[in-house]
């Protein structure tokens, strides 16, 4: 991932199609960006997170008809039912662009206008197998028997033949090859990147940024006859997102803060148009790139393929509903190495966050503190971090795991942020377990018997500000129950945890009054109903 030396960070999700409603592939990109928005919140940067919705294009326009709908009236629908599952998935975004809004349309034509000037724009004649689901012309080689698309296998390709504006995309050949190869990380993980690379040296061919007898989008502002293809339009509300409320929509204004953006996060599936088209038009418009894109791998159920066709979708609703938004949050962050094609398995899920969230962490604070309690009177015990010696290996993992947890969240490796933390909390219960410290209560030795009970203090807080970005609402009652007043859900009480200091082993100081322990997360408990269906 690349981050500035400046002390901003913004990030965007993709622009959402609204011609279904979210699905837990949309879940999974808007969770991780979430997690690493908050992260960098921790570290004191001034952050914009940016998601939303694309609502123009010719699948729009169909689904529409099909319903018997006025597009719009369709769009606010669906885009209200992203928005509805962000909040509820506990996901805090700063800017929400919809490629429908006037402001949008006024940017869109103002970049048209500098692509157009440069010459890079010109009328020609496209012929090809159109996938009006992917909204993209598709090389038949690439298609399956019958013509049908490989992402979308039950919808075929039509044929198209009609006069389309072009970009000149061949003319950015050799500067997209620069780019890759100057900065290796502009495309994000190496899988991706070689695919992108593999692709460039093939030969770039002009691509078409217009469709005729289409309503439904923005109309090529020189010519109303056709309307701007929707991968044109929709890659702009990255920029349109960026302008302040009261800004009149001019791209200096959406350009003079935010951008560069810093991060696309993406799912494969649309890495060409984030990581091939969109610099190209970038660069034609003579403006900065972001730092990078990521694309992330696809998600299977009981190993198949997720498919409307087969019925094996996983509604995110339904998920969050019986299991809570940190269980969701934590599995597909934990569980799926991002980057990489992953799995959901209801059985694993149920097992994982009940072992990790239930026992291994919500037990071990809360045995702790009735400890605590009874033989310390509620009160984190006297003592300084520096005097425990090497026995107490707590402290040696402790003093490393934020230094390895941050090379984590930097590069995108959430299961590394959650395994290494976990690990420490294992070895707390283990610790517990071997020291017992109400053997020592019983022998006297106090001192000893503090010396124990901080070290694990101190590393269920250090755990709990570490995963804070993934499980907010769980951290925050973690760290309440230490004596914390603290909230992870509220950016701007974040200010007033010093960064180095919280993520550093040693931090809890001493004669702090702890509160009540309660647990933080209960079991999940599944009838021999719901596991038979």
């Amino acid at each position: 991932m690349s981050c500035s030396d400046r002390r901003r960070f913004a990030l965007t999700t993709p622009l959402y199609y609204v011609n279904a409603r979210p699905h837990i592939g949309s879940a999974y990109t808007t969770i991780a960006a979430d997690a690493l928005a908050r992260y960098q919140r921790l570290k004191g940067y001034e952050v914009l997170s940016i998601t939303g919705t694309d609502e123009h294009g010719q699948k729009i326009q169909r689904t529409a008809e099909e319903q018997n709908r006025d597009p719009h009236a369709l769009c606010n629908e669906i885009s209200g039912e992203f928005d509805a599952l962000w909040h509820k998935l506990n996901i805090h975004y700063d800017r929400y662009s919809r490629t429908t809004d006037p402001r949008h349309t006024a940017i869109v034509k103002e970049f048209f206008a500098r692509v157009w000037d440069k010459g890079d724009i010109y009328l020609g004649q496209q012929k090809g197998w159109y996938c009006v689901a992917c909204e993209e012309f598709k090389e038949e080689r690439d298609l399956l028997a019958d013509r049908y698309c490989p992402m979308h296998p039950n919808k075929q390709a039509e044929w198209r033949d009609e006069a389309n504006y072009f970009f000149r995309l061949s003319n950015y050949q050799a500067q997209l090859e620069a780019l890759f190869e100057e900065n290796p990380d502009f495309i994000q993980p190496a899988s991706r990147r070689n695919e992108v690379i593999n692709f460039v040296k093939q030969g770039l061919q002009d691509f078409s940024i217009s469709r005729v007898q289409l309503d439904w989008g923005i109309p090529v502002p020189n010519d109303p006859s056709h309307t701007l293809y929707v991968w044109f339009d929709a890659l702009l509300g990255y920029v349109t997102a960026l302008l302040d409320p009261e800004d009149e929509p001019t791209l200096d204004n959406a350009l003079r803060h935010w951008w560069p953006i810093d991060l696309h996060l993406i799912g494969k599936d649309i890495l060409r148009f984030h990581a091939v088209y969109w610099p190209a038009m970038l660069l034609s418009a003579g403006l900065p790139l972001p730092g990078g894109v990521f694309g992330h791998g696809f998600l299977t159920k009981d190993g198949t393929k997720i498919s409307k066709t087969i019925g094996n979708t996983i509604d995110p609703h339904d998920l969050i509903d019986r299991f809570g938004a940190e269980a969701v949050r934590y599995y597909f962050l934990k569980e799926i190495e991002f980057g990489r094609d992953g799995d959901y398995n209801e059985e694993r899920f149920i097992n994982i966050v009940n072992a990790d969230l239930a026992n291994d962490l919500g037990n071990l604070l809360n045995r702790t503190l009735k400890m605590v309690d009874k033989y310390c009177g509620s009160c984190v015990p006297a003592v300084n971090p520096a005097d425990l010696d090497g026995s107490f290996t707590l402290k040696a993992t402790g003093e490393t795991l934020g230094e390895r947890v941050d090379r984590a969240y930097q590069t995108l490796e959430f299961h590394t942020a959650c395994n290494s933390t976990l690990a420490l909390i294992r070895d707390c219960n283990k610790f517990i377990d071997d020291r017992a410290p109400w053997t020592l209560f019983k022998q006297g030795e106090q001192v000893e018997l503090e010396r124990v009970l901080y070290s694990i203090l101190e590393s269920v807080r250090l755990a709990a500000y570490l995963l804070s970005p993934i499980i907010p609402t769980l951290s925050t009652a973690i760290y309440t129950q230490i004596g914390f007043e603290v909230d992870f859900n509220q950016p701007e009480t974040l200010a007033t945890l010093d960064f180095d200091r919280h993520r550093t082993w040693g931090c809890l100081a001493a004669g702090q009054t702890l509160g009540q322990a309660q647990p933080i997360f209960r079991r999940i408990e599944i009838t021999t109903t719901e596991v038979s269906s």
